[in-house]
């Protein structure tokens, strides 16, 4: 078998498989997926402000949007996708007068912070991460545009969205132009109107600024993401993604500022992953979220993944819910890839639908880590019983269309016809929606499917293996690592918990421990050897005690 995986197939427009339908916040129904460009995709996600570490929280969306993007890939599209980092605003500025050093240093390190964990969570991905600090051209360009077109104004320094002027204002979040509220203190005596919104502000003593038609300032949150999406996506692009607490006004308010810009829709389908929650707690990780948002959240956590639900409530006031925040342990997500590793948490992600809440606490992690595990058993007894390494032995297609001919082609089996349908099902998931929790459930019935064919057909007992059955086993692996890529998993051998100098001394020590109970056993002092398994038992390590020898694991 070559060393070469995954077979890569030809990129072409007519090579585009499956029918996928996405739910669209903006209409708040699901809509078959028809691209500006055929066959292309342009996406972009709203990236996190850095002036703190990351936290796991800011991974819900990187992890969720990188997994449609490598779907949409499978399916025969070209995508870009776009995250932004929003490298200048308030916080930024309160952190390094509160550090003593420039704003533009905790922005690199804090945006170093952010790359390394989505390196650890498998976020592979993105195209695109342009920095809102390197796209002030572009930025003065769009107010001045919109000033032009009438639907702002320069106000003593700063420049206001004249919300008024836009008659469809609204219609992302579903709020009424009375309902909003906008920024108060010294901005709000320079508004024509309480709702209008900073394009520009003007700069305080002090503070980081830039040159502009109003003078020294920096940009308002909203523009920077409406000029970086158009640089680099266009006028119109396809998919806009980002957390369900940036409805209102972030989302709202880009939406806006490019419609009113260009005279044209500014994104096709609006996508907005649901919140991550402590325990029983109504508060998102890291932030402040919206009676809205609970609600929402909370109603597509327990509907039915292809349900067509509302993903927003409406005219719902602002209420600050009790939260994880940095201050209050929601950081040290380094703290947590050590202790649980990044596919581990990337799994516990993916487990439900992306609009759904996200219960977060380390019972789920494990619960997340054990159900990973039964996968790696079943790689480790692929690779007792063939002898081929599965993550560089076993080739897997790459395009959905590579796929169905490789089974449309295999000899006829039981196995076959049932991995065949446990496929379709997974993919049929994937196309409503992008509904990764249900198609993890096919994932486990497929790798339980595999298991029964490995011990119907007593493929560990080396005379009883027959080269069809073997076969067999082996088109099933390639299926398993085939759809495990789509969601970023089993690409590469796991990384053990504290893969480390700790993690190689655990393992060393683990070794000693099956070594010194193999000397028990043979010495017949099974009280010993017993007392050994019992006290790691107790410690949530369990041995397998196979022909090839022990191997131990967390459970």
């Amino acid at each position: 078998m070559s060393l070469a995986a995954p077979v890569v197939g030809p990129k072409t427009d007519s090579s585009i498989t499956g029918s996928i339908r996405l739910y669209n916040t903006l209409t708040r129904q699901k809509e078959a997926l028809v691209t500006v460009k055929p066959g292309h995709v342009g996406m972009y996600l709203c990236g996190p402000t850095v002036y703190a570490e990351s936290h796991i929280g800011h991974m819900v969306g990187p992890v969720i949007f990188d997994t449609i993007k490598r779907y949409l890939v499978y399916c025969g599209y070209e995508v870009t996708w776009v995250v932004n980092i929003t490298d200048v605003d308030d916080k930024l500025i309160a952190a390094s007068r509160k550090r003593g050093i420039s704003m533009f240093q905790v922005a690199t390190e804090m945006t170093a912070d952010y790359l390394s964990n989505l390196r650890s969570l498998g976020v592979t991905q993105i195209d695109h991460m342009p920095r809102a600090t390197d796209n002030m051209e572009e930025i003065i360009l769009f107010i001045e545009e919109l000033i032009q077109r009438g639907f702002a104004y320069a106000s003593d320094g700063d420049v206001f969205f004249d919300v008024a002027r836009d008659v469809e204002y609204g219609q992302l979040s579903n709020r009424t132009l009375d309902s909003q509220q906008g920024e108060g203190g010294e901005a709000a005596s320079k508004k024509r109107s309480s709702g209008d919104f900073a394009l520009w502000k003007s700069a305080k003593a002090g503070e980081p600024a830039w040159e502009s038609p109003w003078g020294l300032g920096r940009p308002g949150w909203h523009i920077e993401c409406s000029a970086m999406s158009r640089r680099i996506l266009g006028k119109t692009f396809d998919i806009h993604g980002g957390g369900l607490d940036l409805v209102f006004p972030h989302h709202e308010n880009e939406l806006a500022q490019s419609r009113c810009c260009h005279g044209q829709p500014m994104v096709r389908y609006w996508m907005h992953n649901g919140l991550m929650r402590a325990g029983s707690s109504v508060g998102k990780v890291g932030g402040r979220a919206t009676k809205a948002d609970t609600d929402a959240s909370s109603s597509a956590s327990t509907t039915p993944a292809t349900a067509d639900a509302p993903a927003i409530a409406s005219d719902a006031p602002a209420d600050v819910s009790t939260k994880i925040s940095r201050s209050k342990g929601a950081g040290g997500l380094a703290d947590q890839i050590e202790k649980h590793t990044g596919e581990r948490i990337r799994f516990f992600l993916l487990r439900t639908h992306y609009r759904s809440t996200i219960v977060f606490g380390d019972e789920g992690l494990e619960e997340a880590g054990q159900a990973l595990n039964s996968f790696y058993r079943l790689i480790s007894r692929f690779e007792r019983i063939t002898g081929v390494k599965f993550f560089e032995g076993v080739e897997y297609p790459s395009r959905r269309a590579d796929g169905d001919m490789r089974l449309a082609q295999a000899p006829a089996s039981d196995l076959r016809q049932s991995i065949s349908a446990l496929r379709q099902s997974f993919l049929e998931k994937m196309d409503d929606d992008f509904n990764t929790g249900g198609a993890v459930s096919d994932l486990f019935e497929l790798a339980r499917t595999i298991n029964r064919h490995v011990d119907e057909h007593k493929l560990e007992e080396t005379a009883k293996r027959t080269p069809e059955h073997l076969a067999s086993f082996s088109l099933g692996m390639s299926v398993l690592h085939e759809l495990g890529a789509i969601l970023g998993l089993f690409i590469k051998p796991p990384k053990k918990t504290g893969d480390d100098d700790s993690g190689k001394l655990v393992e060393d020590l683990m070794q000693l421990l099956i070594k010194l109970r193999a000397d028990a056993r043979v010495a017949k002092n099974f009280a010993t050897a017993d007392a050994i398994r019992h006290g790691l038992t107790a410690l949530s390590i369990g041995l397998q005690d196979l022909k090839e020898g022990t191997t131990w694991e967390r459970t």
